[in-house]
């Protein structure tokens, strides 16, 4: 089982104040991939690599292992 990965879509989505539908349009996909991507969901290589464009975002800094997620909290919180 691999590692669960994390991020930050709709909190992205939303600061841009995007509908799920505007982030699918951005990301060539559709909205029913954006919301499964936002419960949880791991996404494809190509809808990561097209979410990352669409937020001009590093993919690493929208899609994260847990691991990382500790790692920055305990950067913030240091």
């Amino acid at each position: 089982m691999g590692r669960k990965i994390n991020n930050i879509v709709k909190e992205l989505r939303v600061l841009k104040k995007w509908s799920q539908a505007t982030l699918a349009d951005e990301a060539n996909t559709t909205r029913q991939t954006i919301i499964r991507i936002e419960k949880g969901e791991k996404p494809s290589f190509d809808v990561a690599m097209e979410i990352s464009k669409a937020f001009n975002k590093p993919v690493n800094e929208i899609f994260f292992t847990e691991d990382v997620k500790l790692e920055l909290q305990k950067e913030t919180t240091a």
